[in-house]
C-alpha cells in the first residue's frame, strides 16, 4: 500500500572529443548566447537529464539567428560537431532521440549543411573495418531511418553504401559466428548483431521513398546487386538450422519483402509466391536474378521451419487490403492456409509449433480484411460448413489444451476469428438459427467441463450470439460453472465465462425490458448461485469464488451488494453444522470483505452499523471456520483507500482476534492473517500521516475548531495504544513451550511491524516504534526462539533482531554472556543432534553482524588491518572472517581425529555443524564486494582442502555397496563377517584402523575377529568409546552414518555456496579473483566423481544441488574453458556409460544412484534461448541405449540410459525442450518392460511412469482415471504422431497372441503398459471429420485384449474400452459384444473369453447409464430394452449351467446394474419391462441360486467371495421389493434378511447389514424406511452379536444396534441372549476396553446410548447404575489416551456431546462431582489434541455444553460455531458457571487447582529423562508440539478461576489447600534448585530440560498465586489479577444477535 517512488531516469551523458572542444571554446562568444556557446556549456554538463534540455534549445536558437538565410562557417562547424556526437550516441540513450527530433525542426537554410555534415559522418562509420564496430553502425543507420529527416536523407544519399556495407557485415559477421561454435555467449551476441542486420535492411526497403526508391527495379544499377546479394544472404540464413529462430524467421519476411520489392508485375507475385510455397515453382518461367539469389528455394526441398517463415512472410509483407496483387490474392490465401495445415501435421518442436500458431492466427486476420473489402469467391471458401474453417476447428480443438500458455492463446484468436469469417459469410442471416453456430454451441456443451478450450470458446459464442440463445439450451449453466470451481486449475477460466455472460445478459435484459424487474431475474440468474455455493460449496470451491468471481460480480454490479445482504441475513440465526460449513455467516462476511475491499462500502463500521450488527463480526473472528475467521479479518483490514482511519471498534476486534487465531494449524490461514494485519499496519502508518498533517494544520485557537484539532491526537494516541496492546499480545504468545505455528504467526506479524514502522526519519512521523517496546526480557524472548527446532521461527527470530538492529546492538554490546553465548555456538556446531548446528549458525551470524563478537576473538583479529573504520561491511568482513577461521581451527583437528577414529568423531564431534555454520556465514556475507582479498585466499584455499579431506573420511561409508552407505557395526558373528565383506570391497581407500575389520559391539574398542564365538555372549547394543573428555558415550550405526551423509551434504553446499557467490578468477595471475580456474575444475571434479560414485540417496542428492549451482557459473563464464568443461564432461560420462567397462567406477544400482543427477544438472544448466545441443544429442544416445538388445556389452547401459531418462523427463526445468523425445522414451519404456532381466523391466517401468505424468500430467484426485488427467486421442497423437503408427502395431501383436496355445504366460508383457495408455485416451470432437488419427482402428485389438490370460489385463482391457466408444456407439457395441458370447449348447468355450467380454460389457453399460441422465427418457428407455433382451438371450451364464463362478458374477453385476437403472420411477417404464419379463428372470436366477439352496463349496473355488458379494446385492432389492408386497397379508416371503443373516459367508451377511444399515440410519434422521422391519428383528441382531466372528459383520450389527432406540430391543435382552440390560452394558463396555480397531469407537457409542437411556429409565432409583456409570466414566477416560486410534478418541468426542445435556450441564449433576469433573477434564484434553478432527469434535461437545437452557447465559457465543483454540476458554467459563449453579465451588477448586500442577513423573525426571537414550535417536527434538500448548491452558484455567473468586467467596477444604500449598511450594523450591544446576547459556545447551522447568515454573507460580489471593482476600477484585488474565476477562456487553 505504499506510495511507489518514480525511478529517476539515468544515462551516459553525451561527449565530444578534444580537438571538438577547442573549437567550440574557441567560437564561443563572451556573452554565451551563440551556438558554440550553448554546445559547449552542453557538453560540459555531467548530467544526461540536463544535457537534454540544453539540446532542446539548439533549434530556437538557430529560429533567432535565422535572419539572411545564410549559414556562417561558426554554425557549420557546429552542426558538423551536432552530426558527430549524433552517431557517437547509444541507440537507446534519450539524448539520441531529443536531438533526432530536435533537429527535425531545422530552419530551411541550414539543412544542406547539416545533410552534408550527417552524409559524412555516415560515411565514416560505414567505413569501419571493425567487426566489432559493426552493431554501432547498424543501429545508427536504423535510428537515422527512424523519424529523423537528415537521417533519412543521409541514408538516401549512401543506399549504395549502406546497401553493400549491410551486405558486408552479415557476411563477415556470419563467418565469425561459425568460428565460435560452441562459445554460446559469444555467439549469442554476434546473432544478435545478424538480427539487427536483417531488421535494418527490411527498415531501409520499407522507408526508402522517392526516386531512389526506382532503383530497386533497375537490374543494371550496383543498388539491385546489393539487393540480390542481401536476399541470397537472407535465403542462407531462411535455411541455417544453427542460427536463432528469430534470425530464421526474420530472414522469411525479409525473404518476401525483397521479393516483393524487386519483382514487376506485381499481379504475377501472387502466382511466383504460390509456387514458393507449395514447391511447384517451375525453374524456367523464374528470373535469373530471384534464381541466383534463392535457388534453394526454388528447385529444392525446402525446410519445414524455411517453409513455415515464409508463410509469415507472406502473410504481414503483403498488401491484403488494397488489391494491388489482383484477383490472385484470394488463391495465394488458400494456398498459404493450406500449407499450413501440412506444416501443423509435420511439426513438433515447440517453438515452432508456436510461431505455427501465430501465422495461423495472422492467416485469419487476412483472411478477415478480404471479407471485409468484399470478396464473393472467398466467401464460399470461408463458410463455417467448408474444409478450411472445419481444419480451423480441428486445429483448435486439437491445440486447446496444449501444454504452452502463449499457443493456448493463439487457439483462442483463431476460434474469435472463425467466428467473424463466418459472420462475414453469411452478412444478413440470422445468427441464432444459422446450422454451423447451432451446431458449434451444441458440440461445445456436450463438452465435459474439465476441457479447459472449451471456456473461451462459450465466451466468444456468448459474444457473438448472446447468452439469452445458451441459457435457452440448459438454463443451469451458471451453476454448472461455478461447481467446476473447485478445481484450481479451471478456475480462471471459469470466471472469465462467468463474466462474459453475465455481463452479456445484464446489457441484453436492460435493452429488452421498460421496468426494473429485469434485475430480480438478473439476481436469480447469477448472484443466488454464488451465493449457494458461498453457504454450502466445497471448502476450496467457496475459496475460488470469493477470490476469482465475486469481485468481478461486485465491480460489475456494485447495487447487488444489498441483495447478497438481504438473502443471507435471515438463515444465520437458524444454521448450525460442522465446521466444513461456513453456512450464511461465511457468505456474509465474504460478501461484505469483498465489497470493502473493491471500494463498494464505504467503512468497517457503515458494514456493522448498517448492514450487519457488531455481535457478527465477533462471532466471524472466532468461527469454526477458518475462511470465515479470515474473511472477517479482511473485512476489518482490507479498505480501497490506504489512508483510511481505523476505527476504535476495528483495534478492538482485531485484538479479539489475535487472542484466539495466532495458533492456526494451516499454513495458507497463517500466512493470510500475517498479510492482512500487513495491510491494516500499512493504513494505520499512511493514514497516521494524514492525521499529523491535519494536526499541524489546524492552529486556529478558536473553541469550535478546537474538538476537530484534538480529533487527530485522539486517533494517534488510539493507534499508540493499540500497536503497543498487539506487541504484548504478540510477545506474550512467546511463552516457553508455544507450538510452532503460534511462534510463526507472532514472529511473522512482529517483523511486518518493524517494517511498516520505521524509525523516524526527517519530516516523516512513525506512530509507533517496535524498538521502543523491546527490553532486556523480550530481547530474551527473541532469543529463545532460536533454540525453535523449526528452523522458519530461527530465521524469523534473526530477521526480527536486524531489523531491530539498535536494541539487539544495545543488548549485545557490554553484555557478560558474549563469551557463553560464542561458547555456546561452537559447542552446538558440534552437537550429534543436526538441528543443533543450525541454532549454532544463527548465533554466529548475529554476533558476526552486531559486531559482539566477545574480547578474546576480537583481540586475535586486532592484527587485521582496519577497512575503513566505522563502515558496517567492512565489520561484518572482519568479522567473518574470524569466526571462519576460528571454525576451521576447530574443524582441521577434528579431522585430524577423524582420520584415526571415526566412530569417535561420529559420537563425539560431528564435523558437519561445523561446515555447515561457515556456509551459513559465507551465505549472509556481500561475497561479490570483500575487501580483504588477500586474507580470503589463503582461507578459501584450506577451506577447499579441508573439504576435500572430510570427504576422504566419510566417502567409504556413502559410496559402500550397503543399500544405505555403509553400517560400521553389528550385533552378531554372521552379521559381522558380512561386513568384512563390504569392509573388503573398500579396503582400497581405507586409512584407518576403523576400516580394517568389522567391529562387533561390546564393551572394548576392538577384537580380533577369530574371538567371535568367544564374545558373542556378552554383546551389547552400542559400541562404548572414549569422547574428548575421556566420558564414555555410546555409538550407534545411526550416528555414523548420520555423521558420514551430513558432511558430505554440507561439504556440497559449501562447495556449491563457493561457486554461486564468488567470483571467477579468470586468469591465474590476477589478484582480482578469490578462485582460480585450477581450483574450479577440482571442484568439479570433486562433485564428479560423488555423484557418479555414491550409493547413498542423501549424499549425491545434496551434491547434485551443489553442482547445479557450479554448472550454471560455468555456462554464463567467460573463460572459454571454464565454459566448455560441462560439454566435456557430458561426453566422457555417456562413453563411460556406452562402453560398459567392467573396470568403471560408475554406480550401477539399480535406480544408478547419482548418475542421472550428473546428467540432469550438465543438461538443465544449458542455456535455453539456444538451440539446446546437449540436450538433442544426449536424448538421441540415450534412447538408442534404451532401445538397444545387445547383449554383448550387457544390460548395465541399457538400465543406466532408462533411469537417466527418466530423471529428464521428470526435470520441470527442461519445459517443452523434452517434449520431442516423449515418443522414443516411450518406445523404449514399452519395449523394455518385455526385457527378461528384471532391472530393464524395473528401469522401464520407471520411465514408463514419468512419462505419463509428464503427458497427462499431476494426478491430483483419488480417481485413477481423473478427467483432468485424460486427452484426446487426437491431441495425443497430434503431439506425438510416432506413437500412433507404433501403439497400434504393439497393441496389435499382443491381442493376436492372446488366443495363442502355446501356453506362455509371459507372452504379452507389454499389454499392461499399452492399456494404462490407452485408457487416457478418449475420442476427439472432430474424429468424424478426419480419421488419419482416429482411434477407431483401436478399439477390435482392445476388445481382443480382453481375452488375455491374466485377470488384471482383462480389466485393464474393459476400462480402457469405454473412453474409446462414443456415448451413441455404446448400445451398437453392447449388442455385438454380447452377440459374441457363447450360447449354452456351444461345446467349446473360454472362461477367460467370456469373462473379458463380460468385463466390457459391464464398464460400457455403467457409462451408458451414468452418461444418459440428461437424456430424452423415451430414447433411452428403448435403448435400454434393446440391451435387455440382447442380455436375456446369455441368462445361462448366470446360473448352473455355467460352473465358472467368475463369469456368473460379472454377468450377475450386469443384471445388477440394469435393475438398479430399470428400477427408476419415470412413466411408461414399467410396461416396457414387463413384456420382456425381465423380473421374472431376475427373481428365478436368485430363487435357484445358492442363497436358497445352499452352498456346496469352500472357499478354496476360484471366485466364490465375488460370485457371492454379486449374487447378494442382486439379491437385496428383491429381499425389499418382496417385503413390500407382503406388507399386510400373510404370505411368505422366498428370501429374507433373516436367511441372509444366517449365511455362513461373512461376504453375504455384510451385505445384508450394510443394507439395513442403511435403513437405520436413515430412518434414524427422519428419512422413509421401514422400521418396524429392523425392530422385529432386534432379537436377531442381538443373537448374532454374541455369536459374530468376522469384525465388519460384527462392527456393523453393533452400529445398527446403535441406530435403534434402545426401549425397543434393550428389553429383549434377557430372554434372547440371557444377559439383563446391566450384563449388555457391561458386555459392551468389555469390548469398548479391549478391542482398539473400529469396534471400539462403535461400542463406546453403544454403550453411551444404552447408559443415558438406563440413567432416564431409572430416574428415582440412580444408585441402582452407579457402579455401571462410574465404570463408563472410566472407559471414557481411558479412551481419550494417546496411545488409542484417532477414531476412540472422535467416539468419545461425538459421545460427549451426545451426552452433554446429561452428564455435563445438568442442572441437577447425575454423577458426582470428581466424576462429572473428569468428564469435563476429557473435553478439555481432546480440545488440546494435536489431531484436528479431534479438536474440531470436542468443540462440538462445548458448543452443545454452552447453549443448554442453564449455561446459555455463561458466555456471548451460546449457540455458535467457534474455533477450538477459544472453545477452551469457553468450556472454562461454562464449567465455573456450572461449579456455582452447582453449590459445588468448595469442593470443585482443589481438583481445578490439581490440574494446574498437573505433571507426569517426579520433577527431577525433568532433568534426567532427555539424557537417556539421547544418542539413540539422534533426530529426536525437543517436546514438539503443533498445537496443544501448556501454559495456555494454564492462563486459561487460571483466568477462569481467578474471574470465579472476582464473583463470589470460596469455602474450600482448609486440609485440601494446605496440601495444594505445601506440594506447590515444594515444586517451586526444587524447580529453583533445578535451575541452578543448569549450565550458562542453558537455553541453547539445555533447550529441553530448561523449557520443561520454565513451564512447570509457571504452572506452579499460577497455583501459588491463587492460593495467595484465596488465603488473603474474601473478595477480590478484577483488578488484582495479573495483566494477561485480566485480557481474559473482558466485559461480556454484547449479545449475539
Amino acid at each position: 500500500m505504499g506510495v511507489k517512488k518514480k525511478r529517476e531516469m539515468q544515462f551516459a551523458a553525451l561527449t565530444v572529443c578534444h580537438q571538438d572542444l577547442e573549437t567550440l571554446r574557441s567560437f564561443a562568444d563572451v556573452e554565451g548566447k551563440n551556438l558554440a556557446s550553448l554546445l559547449l556549456h552542453c557538453v560540459q554538463l555531467t548530467d544526461g537529464v540536463s544535457q537534454i534540455h540544453s539540446v532542446k534549445q539548439i533549434v530556437p536558437l538557430l529560429e533567432k539567428v535565422d535572419k539572411n538565410g545564410v549559414c556562417d562557417p561558426i554554425i557549420q562547424r557546429c552542426l558538423d560537431i551536432l552530426a558527430s556526437i549524433y552517431f557517437s550516441l547509444t541507440l537507446k540513450n534519450p539524448l539520441k532521440k531529443v536531438l533526432a527530433s530536435s533537429l527535425n525542426g531545422l530552419p530551411e537554410c541550414f539543412l544542406n549543411e547539416a545533410a552534408h555534415s550527417f552524409t559524412f559522418h555516415l560515411q565514416e562509420e560505414l567505413d569501419t573495418a571493425d567487426l566489432h564496430s559493426y552493431r554501432k553502425v547498424m543501429d545508427n543507420i536504423s535510428s537515422c531511418m527512424e523519424n529523423f529527416n537528415l537521417g533519412r536523407a543521409s541514408v538516401v544519399n549512401l543506399l549504395q553504401n549502406v546497401l553493400h556495407f549491410l551486405q558486408k557485415s552479415l557476411i563477415e559477421v556470419q563467418e565469425e559466428n561459425r568460428k565460435f561454435a560452441g562459445n554460446h555467449i559469444v555467439q549469442t551476441q554476434l546473432m544478435n548483431d545478424l538480427l539487427v542486420g536483417v531488421r535494418v535492411a527490411m527498415t531501409l526497403v520499407q522507408k526508402v521513398q522517392g526516386p531512389q526508391s526506382n532503383l530497386w527495379n533497375d537490374s543494371s544499377s550496383p543498388i539491385w546487386q546489393s539487393m540480390c546479394g542481401l536476399l541470397s544472404i537472407f535465403t542462407r540464413f531462411l535455411n541455417d538450422d544453427d542460427l536463432l529462430q528469430t534470425i530464421q524467421s526474420t530472414s522469411g519476411l525479409a525473404v518476401i519483402l525483397f521479393i516483393k520489392t524487386m519483382f514487376r508485375p506485381s499481379e504475377k507475385l501472387p502466382g511466383l509466391i504460390s509456387s514458393l510455397l507449395l514447391q511447384s515453382a517451375d525453374c524456367t518461367s523464374i528470373p535469373d536474378w530471384l534464381m541466383s539469389s534463392c535457388r534453394s528455394l526454388c528447385c529444392a526441398d525446402v525446410p519445414a521451419s524455411a517453409l513455415l517463415f515464409l508463410c509469415q512472410g507472406t502473410l504481414a509483407m503483403l498488401d491484403w487490403q488494397d488489391g494491388s496483387m489482383g484477383p490472385s490474392r484470394e488463391a495465394l490465401l488458400l494456398d498459404t492456409v493450406h500449407v499450413l495445415f501440412t506444416l501443423s501435421s509435420q511439426i513438433k518442436e515447440s517453438t515452432l509449433e508456436m510461431f505455427l500458431s501465430r501465422i495461423l492466427a495472422s492467416w485469419t486476420n487476412s483472411a478477415i480484411q478480404i471479407l471485409e473489402s468484399s470478396s464473393p469467391s472467398l466467401k464460399d471458401h470461408l463458410n463455417g460448413d467448408s474444409s478450411i474453417p472445419r481444419r480451423l476447428l480441428e486445429y483448435v480443438y486439437t491445440h486447446w489444451e496444449h501444454p504452452l500458455d502463449a499457443l493456448r492463446h493463439q487457439t483462442k484468436i483463431i476460434f474469435r476469428n472463425l467466428l467473424q469469417m463466418h459472420r462475414l459469410t453469411i452478412e444478413g442471416a440470422d445468427l441464432v438459427t444459422d446450422p454451423f453456430f447451432l451446431e458449434l454451441t451444441k458440440s461445445l456443451l456436450q463438452l465435459e467441463w474439465h476441457i479447459k478450450g472449451k471456456y473461451a470458446c462459450l465466451g466468444y459464442l456468448v459474444e457473438s450470439l448472446g447468452i439469452e440463445h445458451i441459457l435457452a439450451i440448459d438454463k443451469t449453466i451458471p451453476s454448472q460453472i461455478l461447481e467446476v470451481m473447485g478445481d484450481q486449475s479451471l478456475v480462471p477460466y471459469a470466471s472469465d465465462l462467468l463474466e462474459t455472460m453475465f455481463k452479456n445478459h445484464k446489457s441484453h435484459l436492460k435493452s429488452q425490458t421498460v421496468t426494473n424487474t429485469w434485475m430480480d431475474k438478473w439476481h436469480e440468474t447469477w448472484v443466488f448461485p454464488v451465493l449457494s455455493v458461498l453457504c454450502g460449496g466445497n471448502l476450496d470451491q467457496r475459496s475460488y469464488v470469493i477470490d476469482y468471481y465475486l469481485p468481478r460480480l461486485l465491480n460489475y454490479s456494485p447495487e447487488s451488494l444489498h441483495y447478497m445482504v438481504q438473502i443471507l441475513q435471515t438463515p444465520i440465526d437458524t444454521e448450525t453444522g460442522s465446521c466444513n460449513h461456513r453456512g450464511a455467516l461465511g457468505a456474509l462476511m465474504a460478501c461484505l470483505r469483498t465489497a470493502r475491499a473493491h471500494g463498494h462500502l464505504q467503512s468497517a463500521t457503515h458494514a456493522w452499523e448498517n448492514l450487519v450488527c457488531s455481535a457478527r463480526v465477533k462471532q466471524g473472528l472466532i468461527h469454526q471456520h477458518c475462511q470465515v475467521r479470515i474473511d472477517t479479518l479482511g473485512l476489518l483490514c482490507e479498505s480501497s483507500r490506504s489512508t483510511e482511519v481505523v476505527s476504535r471498534e476495528e483495534m478492538q476486534w482485531v485484538q479479539f482476534f489475535l487472542t484466539y487465531n495466532l495458533n492456526s494449524q494451516s499454513p495458507g490461514v497463517r500466512q493470510q492473517i500475517c498479510s492482512l494485519l500487513t495491510k491494516l499496519f500499512c493504513r494505520i502508518q499512511e493514514s497516521s500521516q494524514v492525521l499529523y498533517k491535519l494536526e499541524q494544520r489546524n492552529s486556529t485557537p478558536d473553541s469550535e475548531k478546537r474538538s476537530t484539532r484534538e480529533q487527530p491526537s485522539v486517533s494517534l494516541q488510539q493507534y499508540k495504544n493499540f500497536m503497543s496492546s498487539v506487541c504484548n499480545i504478540l510477545f506474550e504468545a512467546l511463552f516457553p513451550g508455544s507450538s510452532y505455528s503460534t511462534r510463526f504467526s507472532a514472529l511473522t506479524i512482529l517483523g511486518s511491524i518493524a517494517e511498516v514502522f520505521p524509525a523516524s526519519k526527517g519530516n516523516i512521523q512513525t506512530v509507533y516504534q517496535l524498538s521502543h517496546d523491546i527490553d532486556a526480557g523480550r530481547f530474551q524472548i527473541l532469543m529463545e526462539c532460536f533454540t525453535s527446532t523449526f528452523e522458519e521461527v530461527k530465521t524469523l527470530a534473526f530477521d526480527l533482531l536486524m531489523n531491530l538492529s539498535s536494541v539487539t546492538a544495545g543488548q549485545l554490546q557490554g553484555s557478560e554472556k558474549l563469551q557463553d553465548l560464542f561458547q555456546a555456538a561452537l559447542e552446538l556446531s558440534t552437537s550429534t543432534k543436526p538441528y543443533d548446528c543450525v541454532t549454532a549458525s544463527y548465533l554466529l551470524n548475529l554476533l558476526i553482524w552486531q559486531d559482539a563478537l566477545p574480547a578474546s576473538l576480537s583481540a586475535s583479529s586486532a592484527q587485521q588491518p582496519t577497512c575503513g573504520a566505522g563502515e558496517k561491511s567492512a565489520v561484518v568482513e572482519r568479522n567473518t572472517l574470524v569466526v571462519i577461521k576460528c571454525l576451521m581451527e576447530n574443524l582441521e583437528d577434528e579431522i585430524s581425529q577423524a582420520e584415526n577414529s571415526l566412530l569417535q568423531a561420529a559420537s563425539s564431534f560431528p564435523m558437519y555443524g561445523r561446515v555447515h555454520c561457515i556456509t551459513r556465514a559465507f551465505q549472509k556475507l556481500p561475497l561479490h564486494d570483500l575487501r580483504l582479498v588477500s586474507e580470503w585466499k589463503p582461507v578459501l584455499g584450506k577451506l577447499l582442502l579441508l573439504s576435500y579431506r572430510l570427504s576422504t573420511v566419510v566417502s567409504p561409508v556413502i559410496q559402500s555397496s550397503s543399500p544405505e552407505g555403509l553400517i560400521p557395526m553389528d550385533t552378531d558373528s554372521e552379521s559381522a563377517s558380512r561386513l568384512q565383506v563390504i569392509l573388503n570391497e573398500i579396503q582400497p581407500r581405507d586409512t584407518n584402523d576403523y576400516f580394517s575389520q568389522a567391529k562387533i559391539l561390546k564393551e572394548c574398542d576392538s577384537f580380533d575377529l577369530e574371538d567371535l564365538s568367544t564374545s558373542v555372549s556378552n554383546i551389547d547394543s552400542s559400541a562404548e568409546i572414549k569422547g574428548k573428555e575421556e566420558k564414555a558415550c555410546d555409538v550407534t550405526a545411526q550416528m555414523v552414518l548420520t555423521c558420514c551423509w551430513r558432511s558430505m551434504k554440507e561439504v556440497a553446499l559449501l562447495l556449491g555456496t563457493l561457486c554461486q557467490l564468488l567470483p571467477l578468477q579468470p586468469v591465474p595471475e590476477s589478484a582480482a579473483g578469490l578462485l582460480t580456474v585450477q581450483q574450479v575444475k577440482e571442484i568439479g571434479e570433486y562433485f564428479k566423481q560423488h555423484l557418479l560414485q555414491s550409493r547413498h540417496r542423501g549424499a549425491f542428492e545434496l551434491a547434485y544441488t551443489g553442482f547445479v549451482k557450479l554448472t550454471e557459473i560455468l555456462n554464463r563464464c567467460s573463460n572459454v574453458s571454464l565454459q566448455k568443461l560441462p560439454e566435456q564432461w557430458l561426453w566422457s560420462v555417456l562413453e563411460e556409460i556406452k562402453s560398459s567397462d567392467p573396470s568403471s567406477k560408475l554406480c550401477a544400482t539399480r535406480r544408478s544412484a547419482g548418475i542421472p543427477f550428473y546428467i540432469q544438472a550438465l543438461l538443465a544448466s544449458e542455456p535455453k534461448k539456444g538451440r539446446m545441443d546437449l540436450l538433442r544429442v544426449t536424448m538421441r544416445e540415450l534412447i538408442s541405449l534404451a532401445l538397444s538388445a545387445d547383449d554383448s556389452k550387457g544390460r548395465v547401459p541399457q538400465v543406466h540410459a532408462l533411469n537417466i531418462l527418466r530423471a529428464l523427463f521428470r526435470d520441470t526445468r527442461l519445459g517443452e525442450n523434452i517434449i520431442p523425445y516423449v515418443a522414443g522414451g516411450a518406445k523404449a519404456a514399452i519395449l523394455g518392460f518385455t526385457s527378461p532381466v528384471w532391472a530393464v523391466r524395473n528401469s522401464s517401468t520407471l520411465l514408463f511412469s514419468s512419462l505419463i505424468t509428464r503427458v497427462f500430467g499431476v494426478k491430483r484426485g483419488k480417481d485413477e482415471l481423473s478427467k483432468t488427467n485424460r486427452m484426446t486421442g487426437r491431441e495425443f497423437f497430434s503431439r506425438f504422431p510416432e506413437l500412433y503408427p507404433f501403439l497400434l502395431k504393439q497393441l496389435e501383436t499382443v491381442a493376436n497372441t492372446v488366443d495363442s496355445d502355446l501356453g506362455d504366460p509371459d507372452g504379452h508383457p507389454g499389454m499392461f503398459l499399452l492399456l494404462l495408455v490407452l485408457e487416457r485416451l478418449y475420442p476427439s470432437p472432430m474424429d468424424g471429420t478426419a480419421s488419419t488419427l482416429s482411434l477407431a482402428p483401436f478399439v477390435p485389438f482392445i476388445i481382443r485384449c480382453g481375452r488375455s490370460p491374466f485377470y488384471r489385463s482383462r480389466e485393464m482391457a474393459a476400462r480402457a474400452l469405454v473412453p474409446f466408444i462414443t456415448i451413441d456407439q455404446i448400445p451398437s457395441t453392447l449388442h455385438a459384444l454380447l452377440d459374441s458370447l457363447p450360447s449354452s449348447t456351444d461345446q467349446c468355450f473360454r472362461q477367460n473369453h467370456i469373462h473379458g467380454t463380460l468385463l466390457q460389457v459391464f464398464h460400457l453399460l455403467q457409462a451408458y447409464i451414468t452418461d444418459s441422465k440428461h437424456r430424452i427418457n423415451a430414447d433411452f428407455l428403448q435403448e435400454l430394452s434393446d440391451i435387455t433382451v440382447c442380455t436375456k438371450a446369455k441368462l445361462w451364464l448366470a446360473m448352473r449351467q455355467n460352473p465358472c463362478l467368475v463369469t456368473r458374477a460379472v454377468y450377475i453385476d450386469i443384471l445388477f446394474l440394469l435393475t438398479h437403472c430399470l428400477d427408476r420411477p419415470e412413466e411408461g417404464k414399467h410396461t416396457a419391462l414387463e413384456s420382456l419379463d425381465f423380473w421374472e428372470d431376475v427373481r428365478r436366477i436368485i430363487l435357484g441360486s445358492e442363497l436358497i439352496t445352499g452352498f456346496p463349496w469352500t472357499f478354496k473355488v476360484p471366485g466364490l467371495p465375488q460370485y457371492l458379494q454379486s449374487l447378494t446385492k442382486l439379491a437385496i432389492p428383491e429381499v425389499w421389493a418382496s417385503l413390500a408386497e407382503a406388507e399386510g397379508q400373510a404370505t411368505a416371503v422366498p428370501l429374507s434378511f433373516s436367511q441372509l443373516l444366517k449365511s455362513s459367508f461373512p461376504e453375504v451377511r455384510l451385505l445384508a447389514l450394510d443394507a439395513l444399515l442403511e435403513r437405520a440410519a436413515s430412518s434414524e434422521q427422519g428419512q422413509k424406511g421401514p422400521p418396524p422391519l429392523l425392530y422385529s428383528m432386534g432379537e436377531e441382531f442381538l443373537l448374532l452379536a454374541m455369536k459374530e466372528d468376522h469384525p465388519g459383520c460384527f462392527c456393523r450389527v453393533l452400529k445398527i444396534l446403535y441406530h435403534l432406540n434402545p426401549s425397543e430391543w434393550l428389553p429383549q435382552t434377557e430372554c434372547s441372549v440371557h444377559l439383563s440390560p446391566k450384563e449388555f452394558l457391561v458386555w459392551t463396555m468389555d469390548i469398548a476396553s479391549n478391542d482398539r480397531s473400529e469396534i471400539q469407537g462403535v461400542s463406546l457409542r453403544l454403550a453411551s446410548k444404552i447408559i443415558a437411556y438406563l440413567v432416564q429409565s431409572c430416574e428415582k432409583n440412580k444408585d441402582s447404575v452407579a457402579l455401571e456409570l462410574r465404570r463408563w466414566v472410566q472407559l471414557i477416560v481411558w479412551s481419550c489416551g494417546d496411545h488409542l486410534p484417532t477414531a476412540s478418541r472422535l467416539a468419545v468426542a461425538e459421545v460427549l456431546s451426545g451426552t452433554a445435556p446429561l452428564f455435563l450441564t445438568s442442572p441437577q449433576p447425575i454423577l458426582d462431582l470428581q466424576d462429572t469433573l473428569s468428564l469435563w477434564r476429557c473435553v478439555l484434553t481432546l480440545l488440546q489434541s494435536e489431531e484436528q478432527p479431534v479438536r474440531e469434535a470436542a468443540t462440538e461437545t462445548v458448543t452443545t455444553a454452552m447453549s443448554q437452557g442453564n449455561t446459555c447465559q455463561s458466555t456471548e457465543f451460546a449457540f455458535c460455531q467457534v474455533d477450538a483454540s477459544i472453545a477452551l476458554t469457553l468450556a472454562f467459563a461454562v464449567l465455573c458457571d456450572l461449579l456455582q449453579q452447582w453449590d459445588q465451588l468448595g469442593p470443585g477448586l482443589p481438583i481445578l487447582l490439581g490440574w494446574l500442577l498437573e505433571e507426569g513423573g517426579d520433577l527431577k525426571d525433568l532433568m534426567q529423562s532427555p539424557h537417556q537414550g539421547e544418542e539413540e535417536h539422534i533426530f529426536e527434538k525437543s517436546e514438539v508440539n503443533f498445537w496443544a500448548e501448556t501454559l495456555t491452558f494454564v492462563k486459561y484455567l487460571c483466568n477462569q478461576v481467578f474471574h470465579l473468586l472476582c464473583q463470589s467467596g470460596c469455602q474450600s477444604s482448609h486440609s485440601q489447600l494446605s496440601h495444594l500449598q505445601r506440594t506447590a511450594s515444594e515444586q517451586h523450591r526444587l524447580i529453583s534448585q533445578l535451575f541452578r544446576e543448569l549450565p550458562l547459556s542453558a537455553e541453547f545447551l539445555k533447550t529441553v530440560e530448561y523449557t520443561r522447568l520454565r513451564i512447570q515454573e509457571e504452572r506452579t507460580l499460577a497455583v501459588l498465586r491463587l492460593l495467595a489471593c484465596l488465603e488473603g482476600k474474601e473478595v477480590l477484585r478484577a483488578e488484582d489479577c495479573p495483566r494477561e488474565w485480566r485480557q481474559e476477562m473482558a466485559p461480556r456487553t454484547e449479545a449475539a444477535c
